[in-house]
């Protein structure tokens, strides 16, 4: 397939860049000008052959991509969240599944090793993660239990030095090529614990998810535990319970909100380009009614979910941010995200289902994110619950 020029130029109506320090504008500029160079050209033809090019965890590690937000000390970038959102942003403009590493590898695996570890395993751990010589996953979701991980089966028991880890993971980015897993399993009183588990620990398998439509160029798979021994140094001791894998969903999810915003810019920006260049019944397409209907929507939209995202961003970093408002923002994102793309698709023709263009392979992803830490009902519950004050989920 011929190499597409990224000709990307990000929207901003609002002007919501003067809300931006330099140092913003500077991290985004540096991430954009890489998706532009080292992930578009090649993304379409390994989403095709649904292959995880390996290349880009050492790529991200190099340019700060992992755990920006954890401290320098432990190779991240003492950076603020309105950095990560950028980042995060950027690099779902090129593609859901490279977000998705680099969301996992800084939300899901070094932010709990930061947080709920202790200084030893935030030694051994947090500078490889953080380089990109290793990569990282998340083990919460079970065959049997998605949105409700409170019912997970996966269990240890003490044995001594150590504890006996068995159960299965489902659906977990990264597991084909992670060298650890920060797994929640169930002690012998029933609370949720976080653990440590390492590539090479005997009876630890991590098969690959096949047959996927979706984010065909993120490595998905499971986690399978057949009485893996794990010495107890690798539990993470400063959480128990539930809030323990909930809190680095918040910070995920905080990514996806600004991630899925960048799919939009991209889907938006494609289609109004297309729209001043195909010419139907005489004119350019995007002089008709009905298609500047659908791409001031797009914008009015974008803008919007930029101007939330930029607060909670600020609130994030100053410490304020509740989870409840994360979910909103997610939802929100994934929402005009997969508005936008449909939309897109559409004014493209038969053009926007091909892979000359990012549209479809967008649209593809998005089934994912939409789904994804917290579905789409999960999280509109989470803020009915927020704003009523009654739990539907019980």
């Amino acid at each position: 397939m011929s190499v597409k020029q990224d000709l990307f130029q990000s929207p901003d109506y609002f002007l919501v860049d003067e809300l931006l320090t330099d140092e913003h504008k500077m991290i985004r500029d540096a991430v954009r000008t890489y998706v532009k160079k080292e992930i578009s050209p090649i993304i379409e033809d390994y989403a095709q052959k649904a292959e995880f090019p390996q290349q880009i965890v050492q790529q991200m590690g190099e340019l700060g991509c992992f755990g920006p937000t954890v401290p320098v000390e432990y190779g991240g970038g003492g950076l603020d969240y309105i950095s990560y959102g950028l980042m995060m942003q950027e690099l779902e403009r090129g593609d859901s599944g490279v977000r998705s590493t680099a969301s996992v590898q800084g939300s899901l695996v070094m932010y709990p090793i930061y947080a709920y570890g202790n200084e030893e395993q935030r030694k051994k751990y947090l500078p490889k993660l953080a380089s990109g010589e290793w990569l990282g996953c998340f083990g919460l979701t079970e065959p049997n239990h998605g949105s409700d991980p409170s019912s997970m089966l996966t269990n240890i028991k003490d044995a001594g030095d150590h504890v006996i880890l068995n159960g299965a993971k489902m659906w977990i980015s990264n597991a084909p090529f992670s060298q650890v897993a920060v797994v929640w399993a169930k002690d012998e009183e029933g609370i949720v614990r976080g653990v440590i588990v390492e590539r090479g620990m005997e009876g630890f398998s991590t098969p690959t998810t096949h047959g996927k439509w979706s984010l065909r160029a993120s490595a998905t798979g499971e986690l399978v535990f057949d009485n893996v021994k794990v010495p107890k140094e690798n539990i993470l001791p400063n959480v128990q319970g539930l809030k323990g894998p909930l809190g680095c969903l918040t910070k995920a999810r905080y990514g996806i909100a600004w991630g899925v915003l960048g799919a939009a810019m991209d889907c938006y920006d494609t289609a109004l380009r297309y729209s001043k260049q195909r010419i139907q019944f005489g004119k350019p397409i995007g002089a008709f009614q009905l298609q500047q209907k659908k791409l001031a929507e797009m914008i009015t939209e974008i803008t919007k979910a930029q101007l939330l995202n930029w607060r909670l961003g600020v609130l994030m970093s100053e410490g304020r941010a509740t989870p409840q408002q994360v979910s909103m923002a997610k939802r929100n994102s994934c929402e005009i995200a997969t508005n936008i793309c449909r939309d897109a698709r559409q004014m493209l023709g038969g053009m926007g289902i091909t892979g000359e263009y990012s549209i479809m392979r967008h649209m593809m992803n998005l089934e994912s994110v939409i789904t994804y830490e917290g579905t789409h009902d999960v999280h509109l519950l989470i803020t009915g619950m927020d704003v009523t004050g009654f739990n539907a989920f019980k």
